[in-house]
């Protein structure tokens, strides 16, 4: 008889019984090691953040949308960024050609920033920015539109991204080689702990390694050794572990193996708490706690049959729940396609409101604990995952791995496996491997107006010739003066954004001085 095996190769038994002893059980929620959740009443206590991923075009087409939104019952914004303002080139500049507000809004300075938040209190709101190698620039922008408010930096709430270890593994939006880089996420960090205490500096990401190919295994080992690696950068810099870890937060994604991704959320809380417990000696129970942000599979999406999308989220977003997640963004179903319409968005929010509010899963704390396969599945790949760690310490850590290529190798063997099974029907994808349909749908779809890269264009002229060009000159050489020492960035970062320095500007003076990562080709 041929073999079942899950998403992570893991081999599935015909049963499971009593024979199975969970580490799990005499766990109590909210309690050390944290398998069955971080808190102890968990979502009879408070539902999850309800945090749709959205920005699109220019900073007023972003602020409708984040209003619609909030109108419409979310409890968190966050933010997408077009590709320039990912890796720091203002809209004018030949690189963002074709590229100015087509995956996220267009973001060049203050004004931008001000306009995105235009009616929206931050003081009132928490707001994630999916950002990384300009993070530190557009949280000085995110800070600096606070001070415009009147909303103090210690009032602030949300998360950067942050996460460039994953850029040069899976994602590719880098800009400087990964030690400066690593340096400015320390700058960030040490930061936001004292200026800006309730930021999350860091979104430490399995996401986008899930996405390029990677198994739920991979994706928890990735995800940690790139968090130890932050850490270390921080204790090494004299930084005391309860000072930051507390603010160190998570992002996973949830695909359609049910069972498997809610055994991934329960295993990857455990090793967590065990880290920092017994590696880095935290007291506090807050560092220990993995709180994390789950966002359901994109590229499990379809362009054929887009309909079957909604329920492939609805799948992955009860399994986040079931999981534990803090925070949720749900996939609208044209996203295979297109960024998402409205009405695409408002369905993909009323879904994670039925999930919360109608299935009654959130009545009991962790309802699946003590099923006889989901703690096998969740012990295996605590134990799988540890390996895993144990390979990347011997090898040096994170960075060593990044620079011999070791994750990328990884993640595209198993891509590539996934591709084969897709390819020779193991794999069941309804609607395009099986079950499909003859005639063609041609769904409603959004456009970006080519037209915003001129409108982005002309706004940054009259920027330049309205502001004081002696304290934007000013403040990137103050700025570059202190990349080349040893000082933290952040304040000579937000003293540039605060005199209209653009955000090209910031990154080319940090590219003079850090220079710009040359990938190693892995085959």
């Amino acid at each position: 008889m041929k073999s079942i095996k899950t998403d992570s190769n893991i081999t599935v038994k015909r049963f499971y019984d009593s024979k199975v002893k969970p580490k799990s059980k005499t766990e109590e929620p909210g309690k050390y090691p944290y398998t069955r959740g971080i808190h102890p009443g968990m979502y009879r206590d408070r539902l999850w953040t309800m945090r749709q991923y959205t920005g699109f075009g220019t900073a007023e087409q972003t602020n409708q949308r984040f209003k619609y939104l909030l109108e419409r019952g979310q409890t968190g914004l966050s933010m997408a960024f077009d590709l320039p303002t990912q890796i720091g080139y203002d809209a004018d500049d030949s690189h963002a050609e074709g590229e100015v507000g087509k995956v996220g809004v267009s973001i060049t300075s203050l004004k931008d920033m001000m306009k995105c938040f235009d009616g929206i209190p931050l003081d009132k709101v928490s707001t994630s920015m999916t950002i990384n190698s300009t993070a530190s620039t557009l949280l000085a922008l995110y800070i600096a539109t606070g001070e415009k408010q009147g909303v103090d930096s210690k009032q602030l709430r949300g998360t950067t991204q942050n996460d460039i270890l994953k850029e040069y593994i899976a994602r590719n939006t880098y800009i400087y080689p990964p030690r400066p880089s690593m340096r400015l996420i320390g700058d960030m960090i040490e930061y936001c702990s004292k200026k800006v205490p309730q930021w999350y500096p860091i979104s430490i990401s399995g996401y986008h390694m899930r996405e390029a190919g990677c198994n739920a295994v991979q994706e928890v080992a990735f995800t940690l050794a790139n968090a130890i690696e932050y850490i270390e950068t921080c204790v090494d810099r004299g930084l005391k572990i309860d000072s930051f870890a507390p603010r160190l937060s998570f992002f996973f994604c949830c695909t359609s193996e049910f069972l498997e991704e809610i055994a991934k959320f329960r295993a990857a809380r455990r090793i967590y708490a065990k880290i920092l417990k017994d590696r880095f000696h935290a007291k506090d129970k807050r560092s220990i706690q993995l709180k994390f942000h789950v966002q359901t599979s994109g590229e499990s999406l379809t362009a054929q049959q887009p309909d079957n999308n909604i329920i492939r989220v609805a799948i992955q977003s009860m399994a986040a729940v079931l999981g534990g997640c803090q925070s949720l963004h749900t996939n609208s179903k044209d996203e295979a396609l297109a960024l998402p319409t409205e009405a695409a968005v408002k369905i993909a929010l009323r879904t994670q409101q039925i999930v919360g509010h109608e299935s009654g899963i959130t009545k009991t704390v962790d309802p699946l604990a003590g099923s006889y396969y989901v703690e096998n599945l969740t012990d295996t790949i605590e134990a799988e995952a540890n390996k895993y760690l144990k390979k990347i310490d011997r090898m040096g850590g994170s960075l060593v791995g990044i620079e011999r290529g070791f994750f990328q190798s990884e993640i595209r063997q198993n891509a590539y496996r996934l591709k084969k099974e897709i390819d020779g029907g193991d794999r069941v994808i309804v609607g395009v491997n099986k079950f499909t349909d003859t005639t063609k749908e041609k769904p409603d779809i959004m456009k970006i107006d080519g037209s915003i890269q001129t409108q982005q264009m002309e706004n940054l002229k009259e920027l330049r010739n309205t502001r004081d060009t002696s304290k934007v000159e000013h403040a990137l050489e103050r700025m570059k003066s202190a990349a080349d020492k040893d000082e933290n960035l952040m304040p000579f970062i937000l003293d540039a954004v605060n005199n209209y320095a653009t955000l090209g500007e910031i990154s080319n003076t940090f590219r003079e001085v850090f220079g710009i990562y040359q990938p190693r080709e892995t085959f």
